[in-house]
């Protein structure tokens, strides 16, 4: 794949060398991943352990053909027609704490796109020694000035309004899921290059 071009020698070095951890290949986790890749990060480490539904594709990087695939295998395809280079390692695991550690030791960023409170808590403090990108509040429609970043202690920055819970009157959809995933995306990329974040 030819280089960004928009890039310097130095930065695409920085994030060619970077290792990103994806804790969750649902809406953020799918969505990131691919805008991490399309800015130059070649090497990526994804976790989780469902499989492609059709209730995914309102907000995911999956296609209808995908459907009954791993997310991480479906993942995978998409994201090496973007770079057929892109280094991956898979795991079709669900993450507790023990297994979060082992799988995302050797990531130097780590993108929290886990469902459940205590699932995001979970990696949070596990991985707390990790620079980490997060997500809260990112259900519904519109609001789009609302979704922002919060730093919560030096490692973790979190993207979302910090109150819109998924629920059966508010579903997460395609618009606010993405504008959080684009949001971690360029939160781990400004890290890696040293920029404000």
């Amino acid at each position: 794949m030819s280089p960004n071009l928009y890039l310097t020698v130095a930065e695409r070095t920085l994030l060619e060398s970077a290792c990103v951890g994806i804790a969750g290949a649902g809406g953020l986790g799918s969505n990131c991943a691919a805008l991490l890749v399309r800015a130059g990060v070649k090497r990526l480490v994804i976790a989780d352990f469902d499989t492609v539904g059709e209730s995914n594709l309102n907000r995911q990087f999956f296609f209808l053909d995908q459907v009954g695939m791993k997310k991480v295998d479906a993942l995978a395809r998409n994201l090496r027609r973007i770079n057929p280079e892109v280094a991956l390692e898979l795991h079709n695991v669900r993450l507790d704490a023990e297994s979060a550690v082992r799988i995302f030791s050797p990531c130097t960023h780590v993108v929290e796109a886990l469902d459940g409170a205590a699932e995001k808590v979970m990696l949070y403090s596990a991985l707390s020694s990790k620079p980490m990108a997060g997500a809260s509040g990112i259900a519904g429609w519109g609001r789009s000035s609302a979704i922002g970043t919060r730093r919560i202690g030096g490692n973790l920055v979190l993207a979302g309004d910090m109150e819109s819970a998924v629920s059966p009157d508010c579903a997460p959809q395609s618009a606010r899921v993405a504008i959080a995933a684009a949001i971690e995306a360029n939160t781990i990329l400004a890290m890696i290059l040293g920029k404000d974040i």
